[in-house]
C-alpha cells in the first residue's frame, strides 16, 4: 500500500468521525430526528353543573307530597290524595263487560276488586243498565274519609268499591235477597276471604267491598294470580254462572266467610 494513500484514509475517517461527533452534542442525530414538544399540562375536570339535578329532585318531592299522605286506611295500605296521576298508584280502570270503570289501586288490588264487581253485575244483579247513574265507585279523596278506622276509609287506599252507593246506606241491612247473599258468598270465596263484603261489619254497609289484608300479604299475589289465569281460561272466572248450591261450593263458601 502507498503511504501515502495510507495517511489520507486516516485523516479522512478521522476527520469523518469528529463531524459525528459534533453533529451528535447538537442533537441533530438524535431519533427521531426532530424530539417531539413536551405535552401540555392535564386540566382538571371542571364539576358538572347540577342544577337540572336539583331542579328534577325538587319536583319529585313536589309530586310525592302531592299524592302521598303517609297515612294508613283502615286496611293499613296508604291513603292517596290524587288518582290518574304519574308516580302515583291508583287509577281508572276498566271493568270488562260491564261498560264501566273505577279508580281502584292498581296491579293485584285491581285484579281482585275488578273480579268481584264483575261477578256481581253478572251474577247478582246487572250495573249500570238503561244509563243508571253512579252504579259503581272507588277511590276518594282522603280528606273525605271521616275516620279512617272505619271499613268505607279504604276507598281513599284504592282498596275499596262500592256497588250503587246510594242504594244500599250505611247501616242499614236487607238490601239483599237470600239467593244473591249465596252468590255474594260464592264470589268472596273466589278471593280466599282476602275482600271482605261490608255487610260483615259491625255496622253494615252492604255496597261496601274492601281488601281485607295489609300491604305485603303474600296471598294477594297468589290469588290475585290465580283469578288472572282463570280469565284466560274457557269455562272459569267471572261470567261462567257456576251452580252456587252446589255442596262443595257451599262448604267453599262457609270456609271463607
Amino acid at each position: 500500500m502507498n503511504p501515502t494513500t495510507d495517511v489520507t484514509r486516516r485523516r479522512a475517517l478521522a476527520a469523518t468521525a469528529g463531524a459525528a461527533v459534533s453533529l451528535g452534542s447538537t442533537g441533530l442525530l438524535a431519533s427521531p430526528a426532530v424530539a417531539a414538544a413536551p405535552a401540555a399540562p392535564a386540566v382538571p375536570p371542571q364539576p358538572a353543573r347540577n342544577d337540572t339535578l336539583k331542579e328534577a329532585l325538587r319536583r319529585a318531592r313536589e309530586r310525592d307530597r302531592q299524592i302521598h299522605t303517609g297515612r294508613p286506611s283502615a286496611n293499613g295500605w296508604e291513603m292517596q290524595k290524587l288518582a290518574d296521576v304519574d308516580g302515583g298508584d291508583i287509577a281508572t280502570r276498566s271493568v270488562p263487560g260491564t261498560g264501566l270503570s273505577v279508580a281502584v289501586r292498581t296491579g293485584d288490588v285491581e285484579a281482585v276488586l275488578v273480579h268481584v264487581v264483575r261477578r256481581f253485575h253478572y251474577e247478582v244483579d246487572a250495573l249500570g243498565r238503561d244509563g243508571e247513574p253512579h252504579a259503581l265507585a272507588g277511590w276518594v279523596a282522603p280528606g273525605t274519609v271521616r275516620d279512617s278506622r272505619l271499613p268505607e276509609s279504604n276507598l281513599a287506599s284504592g282498596t275499596a268499591v262500592v256497588i250503587r252507593p246510594g242504594s244500599y246506606p250505611p247501616g242499614v241491612r236487607g238490601g239483599f235477597t237470600a239467593r244473591q247473599q249465596e252468590v255474594v258468598r260464592d264470589i268472596l270465596a273466589d278471593t280466599e276471604g282476602l275482600v271482605r263484603w261490608g255487610a260483615d261489619d259491625d255496622r253494615p254497609y252492604e255496597g261496601l267491598f274492601h281488601l281485607a289484608v295489609r300491604p305485603g300479604d303474600a296471598r294477594l299475589a297468589r290469588v290475585a294470580d290465580r283469578l288472572r289465569s282463570w280469565e284466560e281460561t274457557p269455562g272459569l272466572g267471572a261470567g261462567t254462572l257456576p251452580d252456587v248450591t252446589e255442596p262443595a261450593r257451599r262448604l267453599r263458601a262457609a270456609r271463607h266467610r
